[in-house]
């Protein structure tokens, strides 16, 4: 995309409330990601220190999560392999464009992070529908962690006291409500409220391992079955137009790493859109390899059988599996805390902006305000947790705000940076980009739409 003048709402005063309104925005920036400091208005970025190489990784680590667990699920619903491969190829030319659209605005628009960068462009309102989208989406992916958690830890217990029925036993310390509650007091509630993350860049690691073994085990159990695994009935086609959107959830949750892809752009040494392009195109075809690889092969293993999390569909005594729900756990309880920080930064930028207050201002009050914070967060998703046991049922909310991230939002600046451009005439690339961008919109409020209200009225009303 071609660089022109553009004027897009530069001035904070048309923003209405506190002019730090990017300042609770920044601490979204991972810990893994150093960026140059930031420049004047109309002056160049400063350049960050990830090259393109360690762009791609941080890429791939923000994107592969455990939403790698439903994919199989996903392709069951979908109707098979070829409409999983084929729905997922198709979105993936989306969710790269989003990608570099948004870099191409952050350039424009002088912006580091995602919200910022919708703020500067889009405006007041899509701003802080952008950041409520975030606490809401960091909110309901904080739930389905705990969920996770739950799911591995039956498993485990199960092998552990030799129990078939696990944590659905007699015992009050192998029930499924206790072990959750007292894994999230004793390690994630004290993680998740200091007030700096930067342990974050060991998670990483530890998030990359875990994924890849997790495809690794789910493929070799493909090649060579365990004999008590007998799969069931393998849909080869879907059984409606409509059953293919309902995959489109998982899809969306699981590429989602638009959020974080803003200042991972900021860090490169050259962060300029044509290498960005280069970047996100190679990360999310690692991406693509991983989740259709554990999607086709946890799919075909089971059949239409096949859990919400994969993993519960393996027996309980297999020790192969039982280290990848170990990996996945250590995951998870490193990842709540990092998902609670970005939920809480958004919280505190939008609530300090309401009150007129600065950062600075604040700090007296900031301490007792986050313990608050955190407390209320955790114990409202724990319960959610303790009585919503599907991971399924939250992803499907939950993907619908990830096609937000994806389409809708990306979409927005496009269209907005287009028209804010100064041209004595629009040229045919122009009317190509404002339609791309349009369709973008459409269609993220479309799946937004439909992945939402089947949520509402299938899952949680069933």
């Amino acid at each position: 995309m071609a660089q022109h003048n553009v004027g897009i709402n530069r001035e904070y005063g048309d923003w209405d409330w506190s002019a730090d309104a990017g300042e609770r925005a920044r601490l979204l920036q991972s810990p893994n990601v150093e960026t140059g400091p930031k420049s004047n208005e109309g002056q160049r970025p400063g350049a960050g220190t990830t090259s393109t190489l360690g762009a791609v990784f941080i890429v791939v680590n923000a994107a592969l999560g455990a939403g790698l667990l439903n994919f199989p699920a996903a392709f069951s619903t979908a109707g098979g392999v070829a409409a999983g491969i084929a729905l997922q190829m198709s979105l993936l030319v989306f969710i790269i464009g989003g990608l570099v659209i948004l870099a191409y605005c952050s350039r424009a628009s002088n912006e580091r992070t995602y919200q910022e960068v919708v703020w500067a462009v889009c405006g007041k309102v899509p701003g802080v529908l952008c950041e409520v989208a975030i606490a809401v989406y960091t909110f309901g992916t904080c739930i389905a962690f705990l969920i996770i958690i739950g799911d591995q830890q039956d498993k485990i217990i199960a092998a552990l006291v030799k129990d078939p029925q696990g944590a659905d036993g007699s015992h009050w310390y192998t029930d499924r409500k206790f072990t959750i509650s007292i894994t999230a007091f004793l390690l994630i509630l004290p993680l998740s409220i200091p007030k700096e993350i930067g342990f974050q860049k060991y998670a990483s690691s530890l998030s990359v391992i875990g994924t890849w073994y997790v495809t690794a085990v789910v493929i070799i159990k493909y090649i060579w079955p365990d004999k008590e695994i007998t799969p069931g009935y393998i849909p080869t086609r879907p059984s409606s137009w409509m059953a293919v959107f309902n995959a489109m959830p998982t899809i969306c949750f699981g590429f989602q790493c638009h959020v974080s892809s803003v200042p991972v752009f900021n860090s490169m040494k050259r962060p300029e859109v044509k290498p960005w392009g280069a970047v996100v195109t190679a990360a999310m075809v690692i991406a693509l390899f991983v989740y259709a690889g554990t999607g086709i092969c946890g799919f075909l293993t089971f059949g239409a059988s096949v859990d919400q999390d994969v993993l519960l569909s393996y027996p309980s005594d297999d020790v192969p599996v039982a280290i990848a729900r170990a990996f996945i756990i250590l995951c998870v309880l490193t990842s709540y805390p990092i998902l609670h920080f970005c939920g809480r930064a958004v919280l505190e930028g939008l609530w300090l902006r309401y009150k007129e207050e600065t950062v600075e201002e604040d700090v007296l009050r900031e301490r007792r305000r986050r313990v608050f914070q955190t407390v209320c967060w955790f114990l409202l998703t724990l319960l959610l947790a303790l009585f919503i046991p599907d991971i399924g049922k939250v992803i499907s909310l939950i993907g619908g705000l990830a096609a937000c991230f994806i389409f809708v939002f990306p979409g927005l600046c496009l269209i907005q940076a287009k028209l804010s451009e100064i041209q004595e005439s629009r040229s045919a690339s122009w009317w190509a980009l404002v339609s791309y961008g349009t369709f973008m919109v459409t269609l993220g409020a479309f799946i937004f739409g439909q992945t939402t209200a089947n949520a509402i009225y299938v899952d949680l009303m069933a």
